[in-house]
């Protein structure tokens, strides 16, 4: 209902609706697709971190979108606990290998198919590892093998991990210490700043065809307070906003209307 009550086309703040042209380039969505552009020329390890719902899957994807197929092959894979097995059984689907031969088999078969990308196709493989905080040590040990060609003298793909800022934590135990080594980005969101939470509201309110007197710059400065500059909460935020402002009957939102949403979602 509040849709036609504000004059909006679809509900903005809804993630599914979201297109990657819409994206707003916050500080964040910009420094971590400026690393990927570096990291699909030069190959090698990529690794950000982020809270949930920072925003750095949905950046992900808007790199993805821009990448030219027939330049580059880009795989993406979720993880949540898998053992070493399973995760080269993924690979291995992915990349549209045979997964028999048990674990020697399939790393070899992987190796060769990514060598075959890069050196044959000429489409680099880019693979993103989302959730990569739930990588097994026995994982990131043989994602370091994988990356081994021509005696360690040639990076054949590059490799994303994104992951919860404790990725890090894991990331710098000793054992780690010739993967970390590897690892040519690093970045580690920061969250929307003040300013950025109100330019992010009046962008996707605008993408959805609404007037900025939609809300009032109080409100703007109450969501920040109560969102922390995280994306989904503002999201999760200004829907109930919406909703409770249209029910109201407050053609503006109001710093109550926020109050209130707040109360709703359990954010006080």
């Amino acid at each position: 209902m509040f849709r036609s009550y504000y004059g909006l086309a679809f509900n903005p703040f809804d993630k599914q609706l979201t297109l990657e042209k819409d994206r707003f380039q916050s500080r964040d969505m910009g420094e971590m697709l400026h690393r990927l552009d570096y990291l699909k020329e030069t190959r090698g390890i990529g690794v950000f971190t982020a809270r949930p719902g920072m925003g750095k899957t949905f950046a992900l994807r808007c790199f993805a979108k821009s990448l030219n197929p027939s330049l580059y092959h880009m795989e993406y894979i979720c993880l949540s606990t898998v053992s070493v097995a399973e995760f080269y059984k993924q690979l291995c689907a992915i990349l549209g290998v045979d997964s028999k031969g048990g674990k020697p088999g399939m790393f070899r078969a992987i190796q060769e198919q990514i060598y075959y990308l890069y050196k044959e196709k000429r489409q680099p493989l880019l693979l993103a590892v989302d959730e990569a905080q739930y990588l097994s040590a026995g994982i990131l040990n043989d994602i370091k093998m994988i990356l081994n060609y021509g005696y360690d003298s040639v990076n054949c793909f590059t490799l994303i991990l994104c992951g919860e800022p404790h990725l890090n934590n894991t990331l710098r135990r000793p054992v780690h210490e010739a993967l970390r080594q590897r690892i040519t980005v690093h970045y580690n969101f920061q969250g929307l700043s003040d300013k950025e939470v109100s330019e992010y509201v009046l962008h996707k309110i605008s993408c959805a065809g609404g007037a900025p007197s939609i809300i009032g710059t109080a409100a703007l400065s109450a969501i920040h307070s109560h969102s922390q500059g995280n994306p989904r909460l503002v999201d999760n935020l200004m829907t109930d906003a919406l909703a409770l402002g249209a029910q109201m009957d407050q053609k503006s939102i109001t710093p109550e209307v926020i109050l209130a949403a707040v109360g709703n979602q359990n954010l006080t």
